[in-house]
């Protein structure tokens, strides 16, 4: 009413964010989006997987925006997220709570969601593993990677 005045200034720069970041999934359209993130979340999953390791949920929990790995046992989640980031310039979360030191949770979501970021993920994933000792099959990988996303 007249006798109100908003004394705040909106975030016009998060406005103007939202603004783009709808355009963009009206431009993709929402269907399409919902089946490129699942498409690429499912590469990632088959990746991991013939890598040799696991996602922490069960398969009916899967949330394909953030998937959350599991490591081998003995491998410092913090080595690993190091050689992610400072080799290869790949963001992942650590595991929270009871699952600190467990899991990585790696997003697969909005520009991050397209092939050739989770086939360079997978890449990097195998090759910060390997290099703190972990038996993993990188290489297998990426071929179950790619496999999955010529379906």
């Amino acid at each position: 009413g007249e006798e109100r005045a908003y004394h705040h200034t909106a975030p016009v720069s998060n406005v103007f964010a939202l603004r783009e970041a709808l355009r963009l999934v009206a431009e993709e359209g929402i269907e399409q989006r919902w089946a490129r993130h699942e498409r690429v979340a499912g590469a990632l999953r088959a990746g991991v997987e013939a890598m040799g390791l696991s996602l922490n949920p069960e398969p009916e929990y899967w949330l394909p925006s953030l998937n959350a790995v599991r490591l081998p046992e003995a491998v410092d989640d913090g080595a690993v997220i190091d050689v992610l980031l400072e080799r290869h310039g790949i963001e992942v979360a650590p595991g929270l709570g009871g699952l600190s030191g467990e899991i990585l949770r790696i997003g697969c979501m909005g520009p991050s969601a397209r092939p050739k970021n989770v086939l360079g993920l997978l890449a990097a994933l195998g090759d910060a593993l390997e290099q703190e000792g972990a038996s993993v099959d990188g290489a297998a990988g990426l071929e179950a990677a790619r496999e999955a996303l010529a379906d």
